[in-house]
């Protein structure tokens, strides 16, 4: 069952939004980037707060991503629907796909979770050491 753990809102001022969301609800800063997107967590959501740099794009909700068990199985059922699911970019810390439901809601979907920053070399570096650990002496 894939769960709703991350949402991103596109905003002029990731700072104000974080000491509102930190002072308002009590949710923590996780990480921040040069750029200026800050990621907060309420120790199950992980909300992204990354700065709009378009002058004619609103602000607001910019995508939302899924938790899931098996990256197979939801690539199999978008299929019915002609959706097809992406890879992200190595150099984003949290999701590994990226997909667009039929009005054109963007979401991102992880086998590893928005909890910590994994970015696909970790991922890589990782994979690499479990099939090392189960090669036998």
């Amino acid at each position: 069952m894939a769960k709703i753990r991350h949402l991103a809102i596109k905003t002029k001022s990731p700072e104000r939004l974080a000491v509102f969301y930190e002072e308002v609800f009590g949710l923590k800063r996780i990480r921040s980037e040069k750029g200026g997107a800050i990621y907060m967590s309420d120790g199950y959501l992980t909300v992204a707060l990354l700065r709009n740099r378009g002058e004619a794009t609103p602000s607001g909700i910019n995508h939302f991503g899924f938790h899931v068990d098996d990256i197979k199985e939801i690539e199999e059922r978008l299929k019915k629907f002609e959706e097809p699911l992406e890879q992200r970019p190595a150099n984003r810390p949290f999701a590994e796909y990226r997909a667009m439901d039929p009005d054109g809601n963007l979401f991102d979907v992880s086998v590893h979770g928005y909890d910590e920053a994994e970015f696909e070399a970790d991922r890589e570096k990782r994979g690499h050491e479990a099939r090392k650990d189960k090669v036998p002496s």
